[in-house]
């Protein structure tokens, strides 16, 4: 795919989103914060589950 077509679909995939947030079009932005702070929680687990699996990797050696 051509690079420049790559970029603008990104852009759409990046501000639309952002838009309909910001605009709080049906509630939507609620719902976007709300999804976002759970993700955040899911996140830090996964830092965690990797910096647990670096440490016991790096016990072995």
């Amino acid at each position: 795919m051509n690079k420049w077509l790559e970029l603008l679909i990104g852009l759409i995939f990046v501000t639309g989103p952002v838009y309909v947030w910001g605009m709080n079009i049906w509630g939507l932005g609620d719902a976007a914060l709300n999804f976002f702070k759970g993700g955040l929680v899911w996140f830090f687990i996964m830092i965690g589950l990797l910096f647990l699996m670096l440490g016991v990797s790096d016990l072995k050696d």
